[in-house]
C-alpha cells in the first residue's frame, strides 16, 4: 500500500471504522437523536457543533483538493445554524459522511510528491501536514463527542432512576 493509499485509509478509518482505536464517527453518531445532538452539557460544545466544526475543515480542504481556493476562517468554524429537527441533524451527519468519502477519494488522486508541496500558502505548511492535521483534529473531536455522548447517556439513566 502506498503512502497516499495509507493516508486515505487512515482518514476513512476515523470516519467509517477500522482504526486501531475501534471508534469511528459514523458508528458513534448513528444512535444520537437530534435532541441529544443539540444538548449542551457542562459548558461543552454540543455534539452537533463538533460535527459541524470538524466537517468545516474537511469541506474547506476538500475544495482545495478539487482545485478551488481556500475559503475558510477559524472564526466561522462553529457557525452552525440551529438544528430543530431530526431531518436537519441527519442532513448534517450525511453531509459530513459524504464529504469525508469525497475527501478520501481526493487524497487517493494525489501524487506522492504533492504531499511535500506548500498547501495554498507556505504559512499553512505542506499538504501532508494539513491532511494529517485534519485526521488528528477529527480524532480529537471524536473523543469529545464520545465523552459527551456518555455524559448524556448517564444523565438519561440518572433521570430514570429518580422517577
Amino acid at each position: 500500500m502506498s503512502i497516499i493509499e495509507q493516508i486515505a485509509k487512515h482518514f476513512r478509518d476515523v470516519y467509517f471504522g477500522g482504526n486501531w482505536t475501534a471508534v469511528n464517527l459514523k458508528d458513534t453518531l448513528a444512535d444520537i437523536s437530534w435532541e441529544e445532538a443539540i444538548t449542551e452539557v457542562h459548558g461543552l460544545n454540543t455534539i452537533a457543533a463538533l460535527v459541524f466544526h470538524s466537517n468545516y475543515y474537511v469541506s474547506s480542504v476538500l475544495k482545495v483538493l478539487q482545485g478551488g481556493p481556500l475559503n475558510a476562517s477559524d472564526k466561522l468554524s462553529f457557525d452552525l445554524a440551529p438544528i430543530t429537527s431530526s431531518s436537519e441533524w441527519q442532513g448534517l451527519v450525511i453531509k459530513a459522511m459524504n464529504e469525508a468519502e469525497l475527501f478520501a477519494l481526493q487524497i487517493e488522486q494525489l501524487e506522492e510528491a504533492k504531499l511535500i508541496e506548500d498547501f495554498v500558502d507556505p504559512k499553512y505548511g505542506n499538504y501532508y501536514r494539513n491532511i494529517l492535521g485534519i485526521i488528528e483534529h477529527t480524532h480529537y473531536h471524536l473523543g469529545q463527542i464520545s465523552l459527551i455522548k456518555k455524559i448524556l447517556s448517564d444523565m438519561k439513566v440518572s433521570r430514570k432512576m429518580k422517577l
